[in-house]
């Protein structure tokens, strides 16, 4: 559990059943810090959780989730109100992870964009064999993968975003990150391949 810094949290049983952006809202009108403290409450968790499956550093991730949660404060006014508050924070999330790996150096970041060309199966393909891999392999083989393929095939599975809400995490096009998660996917089958090949595979 992160604990929070900012403020302690003094959340009244009332204000649990408010939606985020109703929440954020009455932070905004009132800038009382028990609507923020909630948001906290609700997101600190999950917002350590993707700092250490992108970091790979447990104290790593704590101070990133702090500060995470500061930019956030500090920024807050920003937010348009367009998307779901859920949203514009794993955005900042996302790209702040990346900036601290690349600052880090703690890893190589592999482009999609390169410009190799390959051919990649399709879609439905990819997703079928991907499905049919046991629970230890596919973390086993995410774990190996660069944090940009890893976050991008994590939002669109795992916490099942639409490719118009990963479009604004990733600040890219439609049509782009429909590649890059093609692109992902089909990476991802290859590192399985290479580590499993001498064992029955799918």
């Amino acid at each position: 559990m992160i604990i929070n810094l900012l403020n302690p949290i003094v959340i009244h049983a009332h204000l649990k059943s408010m939606s985020d952006e109703k929440v954020l809202e009455e932070y905004l009108k009132t800038q009382n810090s028990n609507y923020f403290n909630l948001l906290y409450d609700r997101y600190s968790d999950k917002v350590f959780s993707k700092c250490v499956s992108m970091l790979k550093d447990h104290y790593l991730a704590e101070d990133t989730t702090q500060d995470i949660f500061v930019k956030v404060l500090l920024n807050v006014s920003a937010f348009t109100f367009k998307s779901r508050f859920s949203t514009w924070l794993y955005a900042i999330t996302y790209n702040y992870c990346i900036d601290v790996i690349r600052k880090d150096k703690k890893e190589i970041m592999v482009s999609t964009e390169d410009h190799h060309s390959y051919e990649v199966e399709d879609d439905a393909s990819l997703d079928s064999k991907i499905k049919e891999i046991n629970v230890y392999r596919l973390r086993e083989t995410l774990s190996k993968m660069n944090a940009e393929d890893k976050s991008l095939l994590l939002m669109k599975y795992q916490d099942d975003l639409s490719i118009k809400e990963i479009c604004m995490i990733t600040d890219k096009s439609e049509s782009a990150v429909k590649m890059k998660i093609m692109r992902a996917k089909s990476r991802f089958l290859k590192i399985y391949n290479e580590e499993y090949s001498k064992a029955e595979l799918f």
